[in-house]
């Protein structure tokens, strides 16, 4: 039997990013995974569904390619050949890490994992084959997977997850989305670029719930442009496939017909058939408990990424995965997460980090408030991206940088700026005083800076 002095559970970026680093640190360490490396993030989700957003982004840019001076004639969109764009990136990328799995000398076991007991773990192979690897510690990143509601009869054909929308090969003609969280709202902007009529039934009284009103409004109007009809403050009673449609009836009374339905609302957790109960680890409604450093109550087990709740981010996986592993190997590393950027790839972008402005109002605390719009913005007129703005909150009584929301092009690419000042401790004025090249997207954020002061050279605001 070998013997291992970590196996990591599960192949994602909680589960790679956590073997690798435990490798470089010296340790034999092994990996199960019953499907391919990458997990949901690489797979499923962060990459494809950004390989199809810069599909949809190429095809705008296109179709306002005339008001550049660039003529533009007989224009078409491929959804097969988007989609095996999308396959090729994301084999590529899995490829990758499979390459940098060997260079670390991780060894790859592919099958189904089952803890026999807190240091063996049994796996099962896809042609039934079994065997087990003895492990002086665990770390579980089993993941998640969306949430199949029955109510919704959910049949990955015509009523389908976002799993099954990277792979159509068709184009829907009318699609209606139910929920309009982050995955809603993105596969929203991405087909109706494509040209799907789209309606988003969402039962909350705004989509994007958990960002700030001024930048939820910012979608709906560009929403509104594409042709997408947001419907809020209303529930789903019942979605059936006629053979002449999807009917889709909503609790008011109001029915739609459309040619898909996708169903966005939540995810599941993947710990079931781990061997979880008989060992005696703590879950939740499904989630793996652990404490700061990322153990569970088992002591020798870890688990890190979606399969533990919370922000279910890749980035987050990963963070959690470095500081599991490197509790396992006898550090002590606490997860911190306060300062952790956001970013949502609707058409314009959002992007977050640290405190939102309806956050610190529900606190009752006293924030100062810096705004920058785009329309300011030297660089995004030219780019023809005006709408958006930038919106920085500090502390009044020491100038900190509490957060940053941004809604705009290239959101999720400045946002990590503000993240770096959080993280040393700077001051709005810090930034502000930096220098920033011109004619750049991110003199967006000095000037939001700036505007904590009231001092924004290229906004006309109050004097101090």
């Amino acid at each position: 039997m070998q013997e291992f002095d970590i196996v990591v559970i599960g192949g994602g970026p909680g589960g790679y990013v956590a073997a690798i680093r435990g490798a470089q640190l010296s340790a034999k360490v092994a990996l199960v995974e019953k499907n391919k490396v990458g997990g949901t993030c690489l797979n499923r989700g962060c990459i494809p569904t950004k390989v199809l957003y810069a599909s949809a982004k190429a095809l705008a840019a296109v179709r306002s390619a005339g008001d550049f001076g660039v003529s533009v004639k007989d224009i078409a969109f491929d959804i097969a050949k988007a989609v095996a764009r999308k396959n090729e990136v994301v084999e590529k990328l899995v490829g990758g890490v499979r390459q940098l799995l060997k260079g670390n000398g991780v060894e790859v076991f592919e099958g189904e994992a089952f803890l026999e007991n807190a240091g063996q773990v049994r796996i099962t192979r896809q042609d039934g084959l079994k065997g087990t690897i003895i492990a002086r510690k665990i770390i579980l990143a089993t993941g998640s997977e969306p949430a199949m509601i029955p109510a919704f009869n959910i049949d990955r054909k015509n009523i389908i997850t976002s799993t099954e929308m990277l792979d159509l090969q068709a184009v829907p003609k009318t699609l209606l989305i139910i929920g309009g969280g982050v995955m809603g709202c993105e596969f929203a902007s991405i087909f109706a670029e494509f040209g799907s009529k789209i309606t988003i039934v969402e039962l909350l009284p705004t989509i994007l719930s958990t960002e700030d009103k001024q930048v939820s409004r910012v979608i709906l109007k560009s929403f509104k442009e594409k042709g997408v009809d947001v419907l809020t403050e209303v529930s789903v009673q019942s979605v059936q496939d006629t053979g002449n449609g999807v009917k889709t009836t909503l609790a008011d009374g109001r029915e739609f017909v459309t040619e898909k339905v996708m169903v966005s609302i939540g995810r599941s957790f993947n710990s079931q058939g781990l061997g979880l109960e008989a060992l005696g680890v703590k879950t939740e409604k499904g989630r793996i408990v652990v404490n700061e450093n990322m153990e569970t109550n088992v002591s020798g087990v870890y688990a890190a990424g979606d399969v533990i709740g919370g922000m279910l981010l890749a980035h987050i996986a990963s963070n959690e995965g470095i500081v599991a592993v490197n509790n396992a190997l006898g550090k002590d590393a606490r997860m911190d997460y306060s300062i952790v950027p956001a970013g949502i790839f609707t058409d314009p972008e959002i992007a977050s980090v640290g405190l939102r402005e309806k956050d610190a109002k529900e606190k009752g605390m006293e924030v100062a408030i810096g705004r920058f719009p785009y329309a300011a913005s030297g660089k995004a007129l030219c780019m023809a991206e005006e709408e958006g703005f930038v919106q920085i909150l500090s502390d009044p009584g020491t100038d900190k940088v509490l957060g940053c929301s941004i809604v705009g092009a290239h959101a999720t690419d400045l946002i990590q700026e503000v993240a770096i000042a959080m993280k040393a401790g700077a001051k709005t004025k810090d930034i502000a005083d930096t220098i920033h090249a011109h004619p750049t997207l991110p003199e967006l954020v000095m000037e939001a800076a700036e505007d904590v002061h009231g001092m924004a050279i290229h906004k006309i605001g109050r004097k101090k």
